[in-house]
């Protein structure tokens, strides 16, 4: 089951089956409970995640103290902050678990040794990131031109478990509306 889970979070066409055996070993099992942080700010990071369970809630707090949604987690995503994790910066975020949650954890070391030592890792991480970079330009964008229902149509599409995981003030945050105005639209559903 795991080395599905790897092979999946990990597709690329120059890694082999060897090379996804060898990725498996440099993950290990972690649990957390409900509540429980993963990163907490000022904290620098030393590994990332793959969710395979659960829910994470990812924010910063804003000039008044206020938490902000940037990012909710569920399974099967990498849960990281390239930031913290690659230049050694002391991050903004706090990861807090919206639920229990088991994940599979790599430390950077390992990472590091991974990537200079197989091709089809270093393709899938340049890959990766690309992608993050193409995600976080389209989240940008979304967040200034489309409306309010579109994006939370777009969120009920892609990630409809949220809506039993998450509670709905961090999905209102992450939609960059109040809570008033999330339920406005969740009742425009429910006629």
């Amino acid at each position: 089951m795991l080395l599905h889970v790897i092979q999946k979070c990990y597709h690329n066409e120059h890694l082999t089956a060897a090379d996804y055996e060898t990725i498996l070993k440099k993950h290990h099992l972690v649990d957390f409970e409900k509540g429980s942080f993963l990163l907490e700010q000022a904290q620098t990071l030393n590994c990332y995640y793959i969710l395979l369970e659960g829910a994470v809630h990812s924010f910063v707090h804003d000039s008044n103290g206020n938490p902000i949604t940037i990012n909710l987690y569920t399974e099967g995503e990498v849960v990281i902050d390239v930031n913290a994790l690659f230049q050694k910066k002391k991050t903004l975020e706090n990861w807090q678990c919206a639920t229990n949650c088991t994940m599979l954890c790599i430390m950077f070391d390992d990472f590091q040794e991974l990537f200079h030592a197989i091709y089809g890792f270093r393709e899938w991480g340049r890959a990766w990131m690309a992608n993050a970079l193409f995600e976080l330009k389209e989240r940008s964008m979304e967040m200034l031109t489309l409306s309010a229902k579109q994006r939370y149509d777009k969120l009920l599409q892609q990630k409809p478990q949220l809506f039993q995981l998450i509670p709905l003030k961090h999905i209102a945050s992450y939609l960059g509306v109040t809570d008033t105005s999330l339920s406005r639209i969740r009742k425009e559903y429910k006629t």
